[in-house]
């Protein structure tokens, strides 16, 4: 059965209940290699950041992993996958919590991102289709070799049966945005996807972060020396100017007069 063809019910609960595979049939992993360095940096860049900063609610980040939806039919393995609202199961061994089982995580994912490595992956053909049909709120194709056509950045999002492409990159219902950033990571500099806030300001990294933490100690630090040099500063002429006055008050005791004496 085709997911482009037959859409799913609108609500897990209208599924009938024998209708989802006994799991231990399944195939969840194969051993397939990622293709490229790039992509699996990548891959990386869109997961590790959302865990070291934290989101403010339970969800689920993955790449490379089996995205499984329909009876009898394959998975999808998109490159990286976004689910808010729910959690990866404790017991992780489990067959059925080896992929991302739509009937068990209760939903689909919210997000999806497909990173094109060559032009056999179908991102813009079949793909659109099949997550259209799973219910992915968004889908974004990341075509960093400008193999799909002159575009770097898609976002699609799903109005009804079928996506609508976004003009923008910021998805409001999730508090979450994408954008395009040139730098290194872990030592691979090029252009990134990656995660971003409101202000557009990337997601940082667990690196980024820890640096960030970093700066602002050493700046605290530097704020500290500084009050504690005024503070010293201070103190310093304050003595100055005891010592004047002790110096002034010892010549009037010379000249004979009375520096502590009341004034008429």
């Amino acid at each position: 059965m085709n997911p482009s063809s037959s859409p799913l019910p609108d609500s897990i609960d209208d599924y009938p209940e024998d209708f989802w595979p006994d799991v231990d049939d399944l195939v969840t992993e194969d051993d397939t290699p990622v293709d490229n360095i790039f992509s699996e940096k990548q891959q990386r860049l869109l997961t590790e950041p959302l865990y070291s900063s934290g989101l403010d609610r339970p969800f689920a980040a993955m790449a490379n992993v089996g995205l499984f939806y329909q009876t009898h039919h394959p998975a999808l393995v998109p490159d990286m996958l976004l689910s808010l609202g729910v959690e990866i199961p404790a017991d992780v061994w489990s067959k059925s919590h080896r992929a991302y089982f739509v009937w068990e995580f209760g939903k689909p994912p919210d997000v999806v991102i497909e990173v094109v490595s060559n032009k056999e992956g179908h991102e813009l053909g079949s793909k659109v289709a099949d997550y259209a049909a799973i219910g992915v709120k968004y889908y974004a194709v990341f075509d960093p070799e400008r193999l799909l056509g002159d575009r770097l950045l898609r976002l699609h999002e799903l109005h009804g049966a079928t996506y609508v492409e976004r003009a923008g990159l910021w998805m409001p219902d999730l508090g979450l945005g994408l954008c395009l950033w040139e730098g290194a990571y872990e030592a691979m500099s090029t252009r990134w996807l990656r995660w971003c806030d409101a202000e557009g300001s990337p997601i940082a990294t667990g690196a980024e972060g820890a640096a960030q933490e970093r700066r602002r100690a050493e700046e605290e630090r530097q704020r500290a020396e500084e009050e504690r040099q005024r503070a010293e500063e201070e103190r310093q002429r304050a003595e100055e100017e005891r010592e004047r006055a002790e110096r002034l008050a010892q010549r009037l005791r010379a000249l004979g007069i009375d520096p502590d004496a009341p004034a008429d």
